[in-house]
């Protein structure tokens, strides 16, 4: 499941199933932590502020944003490995089954691509990993001939879906009351803690917005860069969508951690999640879910699509 970014998107419902159903670790080379990597880091009140009102919390929340949109553009710069471990529960929340599997996440022409090298933390057979090779090879066919409308339409899409990325951060911020818990290191760096209830009275404007009051959370954000470093989201009620009738239930849980990279970005270290749900007709299943990010390099300079010949960057 590749990175998807969301940022504080991960509050809605449109994201969760995104990471559900069909959705990093600590970066190579050591950083100096005291060294700020966000340019948007400005605000109307100093970091050192021990209360904050709601309209600085908003604030805070929409540079948050910024910062994560600037994030999904660098991270389109990288590659980086994941293992993702998914545990099968019975009823009684036990174990039945694990599986586990790790990839290699390469950037092809602009898109980001899963390349899976091991299951159960072994090595591919070499007809399995001939197949995974076959897989990457047609991507970069594909899109080694798409022609300039194929690519013009594609990226009006993309920035589309970034729009809507920042209509819903207005849609959050207007869902939910917000407090200052207090401040907790995270990874060594000072973050504030900041709780999302669901405000009393909230009219949604956004498709599948009103599903925003069936969660909280909270969320840690990095006092230096202004970053999210960690977030806990929480299920309230149970929740419907969809022709098919899926359900997530009371308690479904998200939680996701990130980590400086270079000293200019910030991506994702781990992301799990333990879910109850339903869909449509079908028995219920249980799940809880673990995915690691780690060995992320820079594209440009020192990774290439082993055995396949390196990718251009997109132009």
């Amino acid at each position: 499941m590749r990175i998807k970014r969301a940022g504080l998107l991960l509050f809605t419902l449109c994201v969760a199933p995104a990471l559900v159903f069909g959705q990093d670790a600590i970066a190579a080379g050591a950083t100096d932590k005291s060294k700020p990597v966000s340019p948007t880091t400005t605000l109307s009140f100093p970091s050192t502020a021990t209360t904050l009102t709601q309209d600085q919390i908003k604030e805070l929340i929409q540079k948050v944003a910024d910062n994560d949109d600037k994030n999904d553009k660098v991270q389109h710069d990288y590659t980086y490995i994941e293992r993702e471990v998914e545990h099968k529960l019975d009823g009684k929340g036990n174990t039945k089954s694990t599986e586990t599997k790790t990839y290699e996440v390469l950037e092809i022409y602009g898109e980001q691509v899963e390349k899976l090298i091991e299951k159960d933390d072994k090595p591919l057979s070499p007809k399995d990993a001939a197949k995974e090779d076959e897989k990457i090879q047609k991507i970069i066919d594909k899109r080694k001939n798409e022609t300039d409308k194929q690519r013009e339409k594609r990226l009006k899409e993309e920035e589309k879906d970034r729009e809507e990325s920042r209509k819903w951060v207005h849609e959050i911020s207007d869902a939910y009351n917000f407090a200052l818990v207090g401040t907790e290191p995270v990874g060594g760096r000072q973050a504030w803690v900041i709780s999302a209830e669901p405000r009393p009275g909230f009219v949604p404007h956004l498709k599948y917005a009103n599903y925003l009051p069936k969660f909280h959370g909270r969320v840690w954000i990095d006092k230096t860069d202004i970053e999210l470093s960690k977030m806990d989201v929480e299920c309230l009620d149970t929740v419907s969508w969809g022709l098919f009738v899926a359900r997530l239930h009371k308690g479904t849980r998200f939680a996701l951690e990130q980590t400086r990279v270079n000293d200019e970005v910030w991506l994702p270290q781990s992301l799990s999640f333990k879910l109850d749900a339903r869909v449509a007709l079908l028995k219920g299943f249980k799940m809880e879910d673990e995915q690691t990010f780690r060995d992320y390099k820079k594209f440009r300079t020192d990774a290439k699509v082993t055995g396949i010949g390196e990718v251009p960057p997109e132009k």
